[in-house]
Formats: structure tokens, C-alpha cells, sequence
């Protein structure tokens, strides 16, 4: 947020905590929601203008009587090729923005695009829900348990849309996959394997230094902690815990989400265990470069095996997330295994498809697939306009990004198993896990206990 005066904003955030209480928002009074026509006009406004924002930018705004207004980053030096992108497609340019406020404050506005890095996800969809905005975040949608609770409750406050950037759960081939499960041809499920074992380098760290010219590194940082520049945490900053989860919650986080879809969406794990370390290249990077983990459902058992040190496996290529082959499943860096009591199926995500195997190794079912976000973006707009909930909606995305918090922790606080009493979301054995679920805010970036 460029040119933030902190002590007006401060002042402005003790006014919106007295005005929720009112019955208003910092944003104005509590937005209603109602149904669009398909002829209506969804205008939209992009926050965060990195590498993922090129798919959003690109496929939604060629959807039917879809506009962006809005592209919004806090260094100046981005978002330039996303506007001229989206000239040609819409004829005119949107307007090039620092402060996301502005967006919201914009009562033109119905949604926003949220691509900013995993620290900002959860505060600034709280605010967009408050502004009356249905919100499209990109995964995870929190760093913390607590965050993504607290989403969930804005947008059922505010009645919004939150669709998370789960795109598998638009697949065709994902839906097939669960309805092959729940058919009982795989058998009963006991163990399920999610991989997420990605190439990678030696850390390397980097000195301090001041800010490069044209970056806000003040809003850059917004709810984390307050820190120098450091180009190491700007452009490294998947190796944070302040702003992301490593390996695991970039990449594993898709794995994750998917394999609890075709299970049927189960509820938190009973217990997490993971080993972990910097066993490669012994880093000095706060997320590991490897982790195994253990999850207890109770009636079965899910690994997850994560990092970025295998370098001889392979994620999946053009041609096979675009239905034109198969995967070498055990090369394959991004696999799933779902073992049945009568067979095994392999499954991959954006568009890989699914295979089920017998013990000589044939196929005896399958789908291949295609990557989803042709149907994940419009199921996002049909939303809007209906107000149905959407195919990730933040409450599933949620569970599932608990998955990568409750692995995190678990190596956070000394490779300990801990128990997870999933009504209260708090830890029954170890009160260190119970101080990680909620980031130590600024106070100027902060989301209330009430939102």
C-alpha cells in the first residue's frame, strides 16, 4: 500500500472495529449480495500482479461480459504486461493501482483476483468480503490455521463467494475419480500416499539492503513481522515462514486438496507426525528441504512425502496435463496412490487423470484428464452471478490447507506428533503448536477476532 499515513489508518481500523458492531464495515454498511443476469457486466480487480495472475488475467477476461478495472501491486515495476494483455482483450486498459483499498472502496467493483504471496491471502480477502466483494484467492488461502478459519467466517458474515485456486476440484476427472471410490470397486481405502518430491538447489542466503526503487517493501511485508529488505525474502519468500510454507504448501498443497476430494472430504486427522530437515544440502532455509509426514484418519492412514532435493523425479509435463499421455507414475514427482483393499489407484493433478491397477499391473479403469482451469475460472463468474457456492469454496480449501499447516507445525516445534482435537482447531498435547496458529499481526495489518 503506497504511501500509507499509518496513524490515519490505524484511526481508520478502530472506526471499522466500532462500525461492525454497528452494523457497518470500515468499507461502508454491511454489502447485500444479490444475483447477477448473465447479461450484467462482472467487473473485477487484480491484486497481486505476479507469475499466476498471467492464467486468471488471461482466461477470465475472456469470459462473456467479463472486465478487469483494476491492476493493483505495490512495486511499481509489475503489472505492466498484465494491462496490455488485457487492453487487447477488452479494449481498454485497467487502471494501475498500489493500494488494494482502492479496489475495494470501488463500488464498481463485484470481485477481486487475489495473487499475492500466501501472507497477505487471508487478510486481504477478510477486507474484500467487508467491502461487499466476492473473492477469487489463490492457494493456500492462509499461512495458519486461525487465518483461514477466520475467512470462512467473513464470507458467511458477508454472504460472499470464496473460491480458492484448487483447480482441480473443477476436473471432470476428479469427480470420476471420487465416484470410482465411493463405487467400492477400489475397495476399502487404508493408505493413501501424497508425493510432492520437486527438484532443487542449495540456499543460499542474501545480505540485507535497501528496498529496489518503485517497491512499497512496508505494504510488501503487511501483516509478517517487520524486517529490512532483504532480496532473499522478496523474491525467496517460499522459504518463510512468515509469508509461505515451503515445498509443501506451494505444489503439495494441490496433492492434498485433491486426494481429500475423492475421499469424500474428510474432516481434520486425528494426530500429525513429521520428520523433517535440511538433510540435502543443510541449508540454513527456515522450510526444509525434505518431510515426511503421517496423518490419522482414524480409518486410514495418509503419508505425504514433500520437498525440493530429489532431483531425478519429474513433474508433469504440456502434454500430459493436457490429455495427450500418461505419466511414468513412479517418476512422476507429484503422484497420488490411493491403496484399496482389491486395487490401487495412481492419480495426478491439473489434468493428469487417474489409473487403477490389479496386482499384475493392469489397467483396469481410467480417465485422463485435462488441465481444469478452463471450468475452475467460469465456475468462479457463474458464482457471481448466481450466488451458489463454488467448487472450492474457502470452507473445504480450509481442511485442506490445514493439512499443510498441521505438517508445518509438527516440524516447527521439534518433529513431535500432535494431537489435533479438530472442533476447538487446537492442539491437546503441545502449547507450542498452540502458539503458531495465529500470526503475531502488526497492528495496522491485522484481521479481528471479530470480523
Amino acid at each position: 500500500m503506497n504511501s500509507i499515513n499509518r496513524r490515519k489508518f490505524i484511526s481508520n481500523s478502530i472506526k471499522g472495529s466500532a462500525a461492525v458492531a454497528a452494523g457497518t464495515t470500515m468499507f461502508g454498511a454491511f454489502p447485500t449480495a444479490r444475483a447477477k443476469s448473465a447479461n450484467e457486466k462482472v467487473i473485477l480487480g487484480l491484486i497481486g500482479a505476479g507469475g499466476r495472475a498471467h492464467s486468471h488475467t488471461t482466461g477470465m477476461s475472456k469470459l462473456p461480459n467479463v472486465e478487469f478495472k483494476y491492476v493493483c501491486d505495490i512495486d511499481e515495476q509489475r503489472g505492466g504486461e498484465h494491462i496490455a494483455e488485457l487492453e487487447k482483450a477488452q479494449g481498454y486498459a485497467p487502471k494501475r493501482i498500489s493500494d488494494m483499498r482502492r479496489v475495494f472502496d470501488d463500488k464498481d467493483v463485484d470481485a477481486v483476483v487475489i495473487t499475492t504471496p500466501e501472507h497477505w491471502h487471508a487478510l486481504a480477502t477478510v477486507w474484500a468480503c467487508q467491502a461487499g466483494k466476492d473473492v477469487y484467492v489463490e492457494k493456500c488461502p492462509s499461512i495458519t490455521i486461525w487465518e483461514s478459519r477466520k475467512a470462512i467466517e467473513a464470507a458467511r458474515k458477508y454472504n460472499r463467494i470464496v473460491q480458492v485456486g484448487f483447480q482441480n476440484r473443477s476436473a471432470p476427472y476428479a469427480a470420476s475419480a471420487r465416484e470410482y471410490i465411493q463405487s467400492g470397486k477400489l475397495g476399502k481405502v487404508v493408505l493413501v500416499k501424497v508425493c510432492n518430491l520437486l527438484g532443487g538447489n542449495p540456499f543460499t542466503p542474501k545480505p540485507d539492503s535497501a528496498p529496489p526503487p518503485g517497491l512499497d517493501w512496508d505494504a510488501w511485508l503487511g501483516p509478517a513481522p517487520e524486517v529490512p529488505y532483504n532480496v532473499g525474502r522478496h523474491r525467496g519468500w517460499y522459504d518463510w515462514w512468515d509469508y509461505k510454507g515451503g515445498a509443501l504448501t506451494d505444489d503439495g498443497s494441490h496433492q492434498l486438496d485433491l486426494a481429500r476430494m475423492v475421499l469424500g472430504n474428510p474432516p481434520h486427522p486425528r494426530s500429525t507426525f513429521c520428520v523433517g530437515g535440511n538433510f540435502a544440502y543443510h541449508s540454513k532455509r527456515e522450510a526444509p528441504e525434505l518431510q515426511a509426514i503421517t496423518y490419522d484418519f482414524g480409518d486410514f492412514a495418509m503419508t505425504c512425502d514433500s520437498g525440493n532435493s530429489t532431483n531425478h523425479l519429474r513433474k508433469s509435463n504440456g502434454e500430459e496435463r493436457y490429455g495427450k499421455k500418461w505419466p511414468h507414475w513412479p517418476s512422476n514427482s507429484e503422484r497420488i496412490e490411493i491403496y484399496g483393499t482389491k486395487q490401487l489407484m495412481y492419480l495426478g493433478r491439473h489434468g493428469i487423470g487417474w489409473q487403477v491397477m490389479e496386482a499384475d499391473g493392469k489397467v483396469v479403469a481410467e480417465e485422463k484428464g485435462y488441465h481444469p482451469d478452463q471450468w475452475h475460472q467460469p465456475n468462479f463468474i457463474e458464482c457471481i452471478r448466481t450466488r451458489k457456492r463454488p467448487n472450492s469454496d474457502i470452507e473445504q480449501a480450509h481442511y485442506s490447507s490445514c493439512l499443510v499447516h498441521l505438517g508445518n507445525l509438527s516440524y516447527r516445534v521439534g518433529n513431535k506428533q500432535l494431537v489435533f482435537d479438530g472442533e476447538s482447531e487446537r492442539f491437546a498435547n503441545n502449547d507450542a503448536a498452540n502458539q503458531l496458529l495465529k500470526p503475531a499481526y502488526r497492528k495496522h495489518y491485522r484481521i479481528p477476532e471479530v470480523v
